[in-house]
């Protein structure tokens, strides 16, 4: 497709390698027990992934800030599922969720594999919209960490995915080219048009079970990789 012209692959690395949902659901399976909310995971999951997926959008836009993402998530989760707490439980399960997110370590099927396949051909980078304090965590807890060149996350650059400010920071401290360059994430509108709108080559992993589009090709597992690059 575009193989012969690439030098650099540049990830996400929440849904896209690291499995932020199951490492997520373990982290409030631990930090619910301790604290004595009495809550069914699976009810506060169901209601949890997608606001959070909500204030993350937010967040990338500007909207929020973020410990009002940080806050208000949990707050909105507890207000849909009528459960009462009070602030000051929020604000440490907020705490608690964050210190002990980073410790776990599952990735998606493939990770490693894919990961070991394309280190001897191209140079691997990170681009992450994450928080600094907790991305270089979650990289080093999975064994991740060694196999990228440059890790760039939206703290640093001081701007968020879409914003081709990111991008372009990223491409400057690889000292590539986006056309020369892949960028592979699972957020369409941060990762795919947002690379897309600088000249690189993307490829859409559909963590989310997301419908078909045009924008790029979309893969559903890893392993696609191997086949295209």
């Amino acid at each position: 497709m575009f193989k012969e012209s690439i030098t650099d692959i540049f990830f996400d690395l929440d849904h896209t390698l690291w499995d932020f949902e199951k490492n997520s659901a373990l982290t409030f399976k631990k930090i619910l027990l301790e604290n004595h909310i009495d809550v069914a995971l699976d009810e506060f999951l169901s209601v949890y992934v997608p606001i959070n997926l909500q204030y993350w959008k937010l967040y990338r836009d500007e909207k929020v800030t973020k410990s009002e993402l940080r806050y208000q998530r949990l707050k909105k989760t507890f207000d849909t599922i009528a459960y009462e707490i009070s602030d000051s439980l929020i604000h440490k399960l907020s705490e608690e969720y964050i210190k002990h997110l980073s410790s776990h370590n599952h990735v998606f099927p493939y990770t490693y594999e894919v990961l070991d396949y394309l280190k001897p051909k191209y140079k691997l980078h990170i681009i992450t919209n994450g928080f600094q304090e907790i991305q270089d965590k979650k990289l080093k807890k999975a064994s991740l960490y060694d196999y990228f060149d440059k890790i760039v996350n939206s703290e640093m650059a001081g701007v968020k995915k879409p914003n081709p400010q990111i991008f372009e920071l990223a491409l400057n401290l690889a000292k590539t080219h986006a056309k020369n360059s892949v960028m592979i994430g699972d957020n369409l509108e941060a990762d795919i048009l947002g690379a897309q709108d600088l000249g690189f080559n993307t490829l859409h992993f559909n963590a989310h079970k997301e419908p078909q589009h045009n924008h790029c090709k979309m893969i559903d597992s890893l392993y696609e990789i191997k086949q295209i690059l």
